[in-house]
């Protein structure tokens, strides 16, 4: 029989003390860096020297990477503290291979944008095909936080316990 509270233990203390994981924290590394590279993208479009903004989010796109890569060995720290087999369990799985698709298709787009970076002002607006890789990118990561959402807010996975819980809404 697995511990039901299994889940809500931090399996090393570098994944963040009781009730309060770092994964949670870090994932918005990624998030803004990437919602804040696609809106670079669009007003590439929109003002006269697109250098800049097509720059900005080619490195706006690594930054994220990195972050995402940091999120990603906490989330792996939280992961292993799920018991196999449960409904949290394969909630994780979809919620990791997501996040890692979605993070190999950003290291893609970095490569591809970088291929094309020159130096000097004459940088075009960032491609179309470049952009809808980034808004599919991001629909996919919006599906897996509604999945990581869903494994902190309805299987508590590392959160703290339900009466740890209910101390905040004793009077």
């Amino acid at each position: 029989m697995t511990d039901p509270q299994r889940a809500k233990r931090p399996v090393t203390a570098l994944a963040g003390p009781y009730g309060h994981p770092l994964h949670p924290i870090l994932v918005t590394v990624p998030i803004g860096t990437w919602v804040a590279s696609l809106v670079f993208d669009l007003a590439s479009h929109v003002v006269g020297d697109p250098a800049f903004l097509a720059r900005a989010s080619l490195w706006l796109i690594a930054l994220g990477v990195i972050g995402a890569l940091a999120a990603a060995v906490f989330g792996f720290l939280d992961y292993w503290a799920i018991p196999p087999g449960t409904a949290a369990f394969r909630t994780a799985r979809v919620h990791l291979v997501l996040n890692l698709a979605v993070t190999a298709a950003y290291g893609a787009s970095w490569a591809w944008r970088a291929s094309g970076d020159r130096p000097g002002p004459a940088l075009p607006p960032v491609e179309a095909g470049q952009i809808a890789l980034s808004a599919a990118s991001l629909a996919a990561l919006a599906v897996s936080g509604f999945l990581g959402g869903k494994l902190a807010y309805r299987y508590g996975v590392r959160v703290a316990d339900e009466t740890t819980q209910a101390e905040g809404f004793r009077p």
